[in-house]
C-alpha cells in the first residue's frame, strides 16, 4: 500500500471513529436527559418498540377515560350510583400480551422485500449478473427452498473476486427438513447448475466448507474498459417507470432554512438517479401554501403595501414580514378580526383576496428559486392549495365506496387503517380538514390520476408513523398494490451544530439557507485563494470552481452520510481536501482531466487507438484493480435504485478516486526520461479517460458541478 493510500485510509478511519464517538456521546446525553430522540430510538430498537407501545396505550387510555366520563355522566343523569371498589376485591389476573406482531401504532410494513427494479440489461455490471446466475442456480438445485442469496466480494484475492456463501444456510435449512447434506456438497450442486461458460468468469472453485469462489476473466475486464473508452459510459437498462418524488416542501411566507436542506438535496439526487436510468420523473414540491395563517398575512399586506395590486411588493425579509403579521395578530383584536375575514374570503375565492394570496406566494417562491438556482434544483410547485377541492371529493368518495372505514368520534370522522392503532382524522368536528385529509387526497391523486408506479416521499424521519398510516389507508382503499407499486417514505435525520443540537445561529435563530450558501461561497473563495488558484485561473474559471466547491461541499457532506442518521454540519470538514469530501473528489477529477490535456493526445487520436485495440493491455495489478472498480458503477446504480441510500454512491466514487491515485503513483501515464522523447502510454490514458467519465457520471447523479480546472 502506498504512503498516500495509508494516509488516506488513516484519515478515513480517524473520521469514522470521530463520527462514532460523537454519535455515542449524543446517545449518552439523550439517555441522561431522558430525551427519546429519533436517533436514540433507531439505535435501541427495544426502546423504540416500548415507546410505540406507550403511545398506543396513552391513546387507548384517553379513549377509555372519555368513555368512563361519558358513562358516569349518563349514570348520574339516570340516578345510578357508581359502586365503590371493595378492599377485599381480588386483583384482576394479568393477561399475557399477545404476540400479534403489531408495532404499537405504526402501520405494518411489508414482510417480504419486493424487487421493484426490473433489469433488462445489466450493462457492465458484474455483481448484478452473478446474482442473477446464482439465484437461478440455487432455485434449480433446491426448488422451493426459500433462502437469501449471500454473494459478495472476497476480502482475500487468493479466494477470487466474488464469493457465494449460501451453501451453509441451505444445508442448515435442509437439515431442519430431515435432509443431511454437507455445505461442500451443497456448494457443488449449486456450481453444477451454473452455466458452463460465463464470458466474464475465468474459473469457479468450491471450498470444502461450501464457499463458492468466482475468479473474473482479466480479458473480459480489458474488453469492457476498451468499450467504455470507445462508446462512453453506459448504465444498466431497466424497465421504465413513472415516478413521483415529493421533496423540499417549504412553507410560503417563510424563507427556506436549514431544516429544508436534507429533503431538497436528497430528493434532487434521487430524481437525478431515476432520470439517469430513463424513468419518467415528476419532481413535486408539496409547498405549504394554504391555511388560516394567510388571513393575517393578507391583512398585513394590505397595510404595508397598499399598491400590491399594481406591482409586486419588495419584501426584502420574508421572516420579518411573517413575524410582524403574527405579532399584530396576537396583540391587536381589530387586526385579528380582519385576518379572520380575509380567511373566509380566501376560502370563498374572493377575486382581490386571491390576488393578494398569489402575491404573497409569488414573493416567497422568488426567494425559494434563488436557493434552487444555487443548488441546480428543478422542481414543480404543487402545493396544499391544489388539493382543497380534492379533499371534498375524497370524503365523498370514501362515504360512497368505503363507508364502513369511517367512524364518528366526538363529531370527528376518523379511520383506523389495517394494522394501525393511531387513527387518521379525515374530517374535524367543525367540518374542516386536516393534514391527514390532504395527504390522503394527494396519495389518491398521485396513484389514480397521475398513474405513478413509484411514489417517493423525501420527508424527515419524524413523519414516518403518519406516512405509513396514510400508505396503509391507501392500500385499504385499493389505490395501489404494494407488490407492484412502490410507495415509500425516504426518511432522514437532523442537521446538527457543533453542540450536537439542531443547527442554529449563535442567537438561537434557525439558519436561513441563503445565508448558509453565501457563507459556503465565501469560504470556498478563501480556500481557492489559499491554494493560489486565483493566480493561475481566469476570473470565469475561478468563479466556476468557487461555486462547484461551495455548493458541492454542502451537497456531498449531506449525501455521504447515511441519510437515516443525524450529522454535524461543519464547513471546516466539508472544505478539507483530504478524505471523503467533495473538494477531494473535485481535485481528483480536475487532476485526471489535466493529465489527459497534458498528454497532448487529441480525442480523435485516443479514439483511433481504442478502436484498434479492443483488448487494452492492462497487466499491472493497479491497472486491473482500477478497472474492476470502474465496472462496479452499474452495480452501484442498481444498489442505490433499490435502497435509495445515496451514501453508497459517495462511497463508490470516493473509493474510485483513491484507487486512481494508487494507480497513478505506481504506473506512468506520461513517461519522461532525460535525453529521450516523451512516451504516452495510450492504454493508461484510456483508463484515465474512463475514470474521469465515470466520476462525471457520479457527479451528475449527486448534483455536483464538474470543473476541468481546480
Amino acid at each position: 500500500m502506498s504512503a498516500n493510500k495509508e494516509l488516506q485510509q488513516g484519515y478515513s478511519d480517524y473520521s469514522a471513529a470521530l463520527d462514532q464517538a460523537t454519535l455515542l456521546n449524543r446517545l449518552i446525553a439523550a439517555m441522561e436527559k431522558g430525551d427519546l430522540t429519533d436517533e436514540l430510538l433507531e439505535h435501541i430498537p427495544e426502546l423504540s418498540e416500548a415507546k410505540k407501545l406507550n403511545d398506543k396505550l396513552k391513546y387507548r387510555k384517553t379513549i377509555l377515560e372519555r368513555s368512563i366520563a361519558e358513562q358516569s355522566a349518563k349514570n348520574k343523569k339516570n340516578g345510578v350510583k357508581a359502586s365503590e371498589p371493595s378492599a377485599s376485591s381480588s386483583a384482576p389476573v394479568e393477561k399475557k400480551a399477545k404476540k400479534d406482531g403489531k408495532t404499537g401504532g405504526a402501520a405494518p410494513k411489508q414482510a417480504k422485500k419486493v424487487d421493484y427494479v426490473t433489469v433488462n440489461d445489466y450493462g457492465s455490471s458484474i455483481l448484478g449478473r452473478l446474482q442473477s446466475l446464482f439465484k437461478k442456480a440455487i432455485e434449480d438445485a433446491f426448488p422451493g427452498l426459500d433462502v437469501p442469496l449471500l454473494l459478495a466480494e472476497t476480502p482475500n484475492p487468493q479466494f477470487g473476486d466474488y464469493q457465494c456463501n449460501s451453501a451453509m444456510p441451505i444445508a442448515a435449512k435442509l437439515k431442519a427438513t430431515g435432509i443431511n447434506k454437507k455445505p461442500g456438497d451443497v456448494g457443488k450442486e449449486i456450481h453444477a447448475k451454473l452455466p458452463e461458460n460465463i464470458d466474464f468468469v475465468e474459473k469457479i472453485t468450491v471450498m470444502p466448507a461450501g464457499f463458492i469462489n468466482v475468479f473474473l476473466n482479466a480479458d473480459y475486464l480489458r474488453k469492457q474498459i476498451s468499450s467504455l473508452a470507445l462508446n462512453g459510459i453506459s448504465l444498466p437498462k431497466v424497465a421504465k417507470k413513472r415516478v413521483l418524488v415529493d421533496f423540499s416542501s417549504p412553507n410560503i411566507a417563510k424563507e427556506m432554512h436549514v431544516g429544508h436542506l436534507r429533503s431538497t438535496i436528497i430528493g434532487d439526487s434521487i430524481c437525478r438517479l431515476f432520470e439517469a436510468v430513463g424513468y419518467d420523473v415528476l419532481r413535486v414540491n408539496h409547498i405549504g401554501d394554504w391555511g388560516t395563517q394567510f388571513g393575517m398575512l393578507i391583512a398585513h399586506l394590505y397595510d404595508r403595501f397598499p399598491d400590491f395590486l399594481k406591482k409586486l411588493p419588495d419584501i426584502s425579509d420574508l421572516q420579518a414580514f411573517y413575524k410582524e403579521s403574527k405579532k399584530r395578530f396576537d396583540e391587536d383584536e381589530q387586526f385579528k378580526k380582519r385576518a379572520y375575514e380575509c380567511v373566509v374570503k380566501l376560502q370563498s375565492r374572493d377575486g382581490e383576496i386571491v390576488q393578494a394570496w398569489n402575491t404573497i406566494c409569488d414573493v416567497s417562491k422568488k426567494y425559494n428559486q434563488i436557493v434552487y438556482d444555487h443548488l441546480d434544483i428543478k422542481i414543480k410547485d404543487v402545493g396544499e392549495s391544489f388539493y382543497q377541492d380534492k379533499m371534498v371529493e375524497l370524503v365523498k368518495w370514501i362515504k360512497e365506496n368505503k363507508p364502513d372505514m369511517l367512524r364518528e368520534e366526538e363529531g370527528r370522522q376518523i379511520m383506523f387503517p389495517t394494522g394501525c392503532d393511531v387513527p387518521l382524522t379525515v374530517v374535524k368536528s367543525d367540518g374542516g380538514f386536516t393534514y391527514d385529509t390532504s395527504d390522503l387526497a394527494a396519495l389518491k391523486y398521485r396513484m389514480l390520476e397521475e398513474k405513478c408506479d413509484w411514489n417517493i416521499y423525501v420527508v424527515d424521519a419524524g413523519q414516518n408513523l403518519h406516512l405509513e398510516t396514510v400508505y396503509a389507508a391507501g392500500r385499504d382503499f385499493g389505490w395501489y398494490d404494494e407488490n407492484t407499486q412502490r410507495v415509500e417514505h425516504v426518511g432522514f435525520g437532523l442537521v446538527l451544530g457543533d453542540d450536537k443540537k439542531k443547527f442554529k445561529t449563535r442567537s438561537g435563530e434557525t439558519v436561513r439557507l441563503l445565508d448558509l450558501l453565501s457563507e459556503g461561497v465565501k469560504r470556498a473563495t478563501e480556500k481557492l485563494k489559499e491554494k493560489g488558484r486565483d493566480a493561475v485561473m481566469t476570473e470565469e474559471e475561478l468563479a466556476a470552481a468557487r461555486d462547484a466547491v461551495a455548493f458541492g461541499c454542502v451537497k456531498y457532506a449531506d449525501l455521504s452520510h447515511t441519510r437515516t442518521q443525524d450529522y454535524i454540519f461543519s464547513f471546516d470538514r466539508m472544505l478539507d481536501d483530504r478524505g471523503n469530501t467533495a473538494v477531494y473528489l473535485l481535485y481528483a477529477y480536475a487532476r485526471i482531466r489535466s493529465i489527459v490535456r497534458t498528454s497532448g493526445v487529441t480525442d480523435s487520436q485516443l479514439a483511433d487507438y481504442v478502436a484498434k485495440t479492443p483488448v487494452l493491455p492492462l497487466n499491472h495489478p493497479a491497472e486491473l484493480k482500477l478497472a474492476k472498480q470502474l465496472l462496479k458503477l452499474s452495480d452501484c446504480v442498481l444498489l442505490v435504485l433499490d435502497s435509495l441510500m445515496l451514501h453508497q454512491m459517495c462511497d463508490y466514487v470516493y473509493n474510485l478516486a483513491t484507487l486512481f491515485h494508487d494507480f497513478y503513483n505506481e504506473c506512468y501515464v506520461i513517461e519522461r526520461k532525460e535525453g529521450e522523447p516523451v512516451v504516452v502510454h495510450f492504454h493508461r490514458l484510456a483508463l484515465c479517460e474512463v475514470t474521469a467519465n465515470v466520476i462525471s457520471t457520479c457527479f451528475k447523479i449527486l448534483g455536483i458541478r464538474e470543473v476541468p480546472k481546480m
